[in-house]
């Protein structure tokens, strides 16, 4: 056995699509729409992994469109996504910039958590050893849930 994606529901493919990729940087390896089922499959990896990804050798991001809307709700149940990242504080300091709100802050220099548009959970984690403690990460309070 061996993890091949998690799915996760969206409500706007395109603010999705935003946070997903252009924020958080991740990268659409394969899209499908389904005109019977009605509904959009957005398939996504962490940069580097494309090639792995198209052989479903590489973990990897479902996002599910349903273009019949329908209201997603407590996002936080789902529980959440993780990923290791190069330099946590570059990434917090990229997604703030861009308007995301980090809800708990690397200020461990280890570990963080933002949310999608529709509420799910990202965990941050710094590959390798973890940095020192920086501001204005180690000071910063949490903002709302994770």
């Amino acid at each position: 056995m061996r993890y091949l994606h998690t799915m996760v529901r969206v409500s706007d493919l395109d603010a999705s699509l935003d946070f997903y990729c252009a924020k958080l940087g991740l990268v659409e390896v394969s899209r499908t729409e389904n005109q019977g089922g009605r509904f959009t499959l957005v398939f996504l990896c962490a940069p580097g992994d494309e090639a792995a990804a198209r052989q479903n050798k590489a973990p990897m991001v479902e996002l599910t469109y349903n273009w019949d809307p329908e209201d997603y709700q407590g996002g936080r149940n789902f529980g959440h996504l993780a990923y290791a990242v190069d330099d946590i504080y570059a990434l917090c300091q990229r997604l703030a910039d861009a308007g995301v709100t980090i809800n708990r802050p690397p200020r461990d220099g280890h570990m963080a958590f933002v949310r999608s548009p529709d509420g799910i959970s990202i965990e941050l984690l710094q590959a390798g050893e973890r940095k020192a403690p920086a501001e204005p990460w180690a000071s910063m309070p949490n903002t709302g849930v994770w």
